[in-house]
């Protein structure tokens, strides 16, 4: 069995709850959100070559959009290791075509992992530790393996998974089959999860050797896999919108989970800031000139440092400053960007603004 592994980077994302910060010319992946001077994508790219074979072994799949600043954020990346979406059609067809690709030039035996690229992960150490289990479990067995993250708290934000049976363990880290997928719990269901300590977090990370995700495709999603074995890329267009749980793991039985702690953040909106940079001596977390009275709890950005953002009696609000906008909301509302970017699309004088 081949145990080295080819990490894929899921880049396609358009990162639209970061906006404005966040924006078609500058999605999410090419922005720096830790204090760090490395981007989301270069910070992936650092941990995961590390793992597999250097920058030959890395893969990077992204839309035609950005594609470009793939290309300038990864310059050592090589051509042939970049694959363009013609158009975004989740994360589901961009699993099947990649697939494909590193079978062809690899074999079925070829171990793949995929990452999005826009997670936080703490402990670097403890994570190539995780997937070296995973990429021994997926070598040695016909499973589809995925990074089940412990639960901090009854999220209802995240996807769940249960553990079942106790397979074995894996560079000293125990494997469970996987019992079943849950969505986006309320908070109720969220706390019984955490409370019977079956449950992990859906971190969207899987591994698995090419042969045995394709054979699964085949069963659970031909209307993805075979439009593209038989007429390739150019097909993207036409492809069904599904993303890899819904169109897979929620289907197959050859599920698996690690449940792991690495510290992880999945940073999906202006909240995850303050959970990375939120410190106890500090009443906001200010990345940018601010100068308050009375306001705690908030998060304050500022992409220009001659920009100052001033507030008075403020509570539990995001405020961002980027170039020609000027957000401010509620943190609970936060994910209501992707409304308002749904307004300013609908109207011509915004259009600049996205």
């Amino acid at each position: 069995m081949n145990t080295l592994l080819f990490p894929v980077i899921l880049a396609g994302g358009k990162g639209e709850r970061f906006w404005p910060l966040s924006r078609k010319d500058r999605p999410k992946q090419f922005l720096s959100l830790d204090g760090s001077s490395r981007s989301l994508l270069q910070a992936t790219a650092d941990r995961l070559i590390e793992l597999g074979g250097g920058w030959d072994s890395l893969w990077v799949i992204t839309s035609s959009q950005i594609a470009e600043g793939v290309r300038q954020q990864l310059p050592d990346l090589p051509v042939e290791n970049l694959l363009i979406e013609s158009e975004g059609r989740d994360t589901a067809a961009a699993v099947a075509w990649t697939s494909l690709e590193i079978k062809q030039r690899y074999g079925e035996d070829a171990v793949i992992g995929f990452f999005p690229a826009d997670h936080w992960i703490a402990d670097q150490e403890a994570f190539a530790h995780t997937l070296s289990a995973a990429t021994q479990l997926a070598a040695s067995t016909a499973a589809i393996v995925t990074l089940g993250i412990k639960p901090t708290f009854p999220s209802t934000g995240y996807g769940y998974i249960e553990q079942g049976e106790k397979i074995g363990r894996f560079n000293e880290l125990p494997a469970y089959h996987v019992n079943r997928f849950t969505e986006k719990p309320n908070r109720e269901t969220a706390e019984t999860f955490l409370s019977t300590g079956r449950f992990s977090w859906n971190s969207g990370m899987f591994v698995f050797r090419a042969g045995v995700v394709l054979k699964e495709l085949h069963t659970h999603a031909p209307e993805i896999i075979e439009p593209l074995e038989q007429h390739g890329p150019d097909i993207y267009p036409q492809l069904p919108k599904k993303s890899i749980d819904y169109a897979l793991m929620e289907k197959t039985t050859l599920a698996y989970v690690l449940p792991v702690d690495f510290g992880w953040d999945d940073l999906g909106d202006w909240n995850a800031i303050e959970r990375l940079l939120k410190t106890e001596e500090t009443p906001n977390v200010e990345l940018g000139t601010h100068v308050g009275l009375d306001t705690q709890g908030a998060i304050i950005y500022a992409s220009n440092p001659e920009d100052v953002v001033v507030t008075i009696g403020l509570e539990d609000v995001v405020i961002v400053r980027d170039r020609n906008v000027t957000l401010v909301v509620k943190k609970e509302r936060t994910q209501e960007i992707k409304q308002i970017l749904k307004i300013l699309q609908s109207d011509s004088r915004f259009t600049d603004l996205l």
